[in-house]
């Protein structure tokens, strides 16, 4: 178990006195005698550093590469150039450091209709001289404002904002057993910039000390991401897409006919689409450059490659997301137990492709089973399972019985095949071991099928990769699931207004005798009917309840 991070301590660093162990020991940053720049810079906001001076690099470049994570305003940014050698003229030259790096970027603001992109320089600099000579030990960023422009509104009023790393024997007169290394934020303010405690300007410094503090700790503990982004889909196309995206469907929060929060259900099932369009155009291409997504032209992405049978949306609730996927040129269906007010209200396509049907997945290889349901499965179908709740469990099984191309699956509800899913439940339910034949027809050797600790780790959850929690219990129980009956397991965490954003996707099946997987799913039908627990609930009216 990692050691607590210790509590981050932040002191008023304009009033010395209060950063008492350094009081003696830290030079401003001035300029040297021959430098034609005057940069004077004003101390704000100091800390402990509790890490040591090698691990700063690793953690500002975090600060440098996603600026994001401190800025809700703040979409990403993009490096233009990263040099050791060329350093531009603009940045501050400042007596007993040495400028080593220079990382060019562009912050890329959420809201472009509202702000502005900017670029800046992001300098690293080091000590010239002393024990610390050559390793970085500052980081300064430069705003590079065109001529006749503002700084956009994310960007704190200032013409430079320096990071320290302050070592405790900075100077000779340290006193070793009372000194300590401490983080520092200082800046060049522009004019009429209030710098007081309850100034906007401290409280930003104040947070980005924070978060410097947080990251070093991190460096230091070998900190591990809580969850895993950006797997499958680059986040940079993501995003792009998704503004584009986001534009094109945000009326719907206008219009929203359920009682459910639009700004969290239509900007997810946006993010939803985005991700499947790009998975899809990626999965089913027959190159994987996904790189041409950035050159949008007035056709958009009619032509993206899409699973050739269409996709289904079990338990589509509201229809936004097959209505959204409609819209956008894709063919298939969103089922559910009864229509919900919007339905009426979306395009006629749209209206075309929700229909009421209450799926049983007992009955789908019936001979008795209805026309109707055989024709939401077409060859190449790609299920969808968003908050499928009682369905979750069934998507593998479907698409492993119906020859589909692949699922999505995003759990929320931990449900089993007839019941709640419980650890000892699950534990009795299936072997998924299944003697020798799982290693024979998978290829896995047995050393590896038996390495919890890894299967577990290639699921995507990071830290939440536990068995501490009931939910994360159940995410490992579907990715056994999903391997036993043959999928290839791929995880990512989506980009979504969700706290259930962990998606398992099925698209590829494993190498063997298929026969042999499509005989457990067999196997696990049979056992749910013979059981006799699993009733489907018969289909309704139109609803009004406006639950999704």
């Amino acid at each position: 178990m990692h050691a607590q991070r210790p509590r981050f301590n932040p002191s008023n660093s304009s009033c010395i006195n209060d950063v008492h162990q350094l009081r003696h020991d830290v030079p401003s940053l001035r300029n040297p005698a021959s430098s034609p720049l005057h940069f004077g810079f004003q101390s704000l906001v100091s800390c402990p550093a509790d890490a040591p001076l090698e691990l700063f690099e690793t953690a500002v470049l975090q600060l440098i590469h996603h600026p994001e994570y401190n800025s809700t305003l703040i979409l990403r940014s993009e490096t233009i150039s990263d040099s050791d050698t060329t350093i531009p003229a603009s940045v501050p030259c400042l007596e007993g450091y040495s400028p080593v790096r220079n990382v060019h970027r562009k912050l890329l603001p959420r809201r472009p209709g509202r702000d502005s992109g900017l670029e800046q320089h992001c300098t690293l600099y080091a000590f010239e001289t002393g024990e610390f000579a050559g390793l970085p030990s500052m980081l300064i960023l430069t705003p590079l404002v065109p001529e006749g422009e503002s700084l956009p509104y994310y960007h704190p009023t200032v013409s430079h904002l320096a990071f320290r790393f302050i070592p405790s024997n900075i100077t000779t007169d340290s006193d070793p057993a009372s000194a300590q290394p401490a983080l520092r934020i200082e800046v060049i303010p522009l004019p009429g910039t209030p710098t007081d405690p309850n100034s906007r300007l401290y409280r930003t410094a104040l947070a980005l000390l924070d978060t410097l503090h947080r990251y070093l700790w991190g460096a230091l503990t070998h900190y591990q991401k809580r969850v895993q982004h950006d797997v499958l889909v680059p986040r940079e196309i993501y995003q792009d897409v998704y503004l584009k995206m986001r534009e094109r469907h945000k009326g719907v929060v206008n219009t929203w006919r359920e009682t459910t929060d639009p700004l969290k259900h239509v900007f997810e099932d946006i993010g939803i689409a985005t991700f499947l369009m790009l998975f899809w155009k990626d999965t089913f291409a027959a190159s994987t450059d996904l790189t041409d997504v950035k050159e949008l032209d007035d056709s958009r992405w009619t032509s993206w490659p899409r699973p050739s049978g269409g996709f289904l949306d079990l338990g589509c609730g509201n229809g936004l997301l097959t209505h959204i996927l409609s819209a956008e040129g894709y063919s298939g269906y969103g089922i559910d137990l009864r229509a919900r007010t919007s339905w009426a209200h979306y395009p006629d396509s749209s209206q075309a492709a929700l229909k009421v049907h209450a799926l049983d997945p007992t009955q789908l290889l019936s001979p008795d089973n209805k026309n109707d349901e055989k024709s939401f499965w077409e060859p190449g179908v790609f299920l969808i399972g968003n908050h499928a709740d009682e369905l979750t469990p069934w998507l593998p099984v479907l698409a492993t019985l119906t020859g589909a191309s692949g699922y999505l699956s995003i759990p929320c509800c931990a449900w089993m095949f007839d019941e709640r899913f419980t650890r000892s439940s699950a534990a009795s339910a299936l072997d998924f071991s299944d003697d020798e034949l799982f290693d024979t027809a998978t290829g896995v050797v047995s050393s590896e099928a038996e390495d919890e600790a890894v299967f577990i780790s290639s699921l995507g959850m990071g830290a939440e990769g536990t068995h501490k929690s009931q939910y994360s219990a159940y995410r490992i129980w579907l990715a056994r699931l999903s391997r036993w009956l043959g999928w290839k397991i791929e995880c990512d965490t989506l980009r979504i207004p969700s706290t259930r954003n962990w998606a398992i996707v099925g698209c590829e099946r494993l190498p063997g005798d298929q026969s042999i997987f499509v005989d457990r799913a067999r196997r696990i039908v049979e056992d749910v009917v013979r059981r006799g627990a699993f009733k489907t609930r018969t289909p309704e009216g139109k609803g009004h309840d406006g639950a999704s």
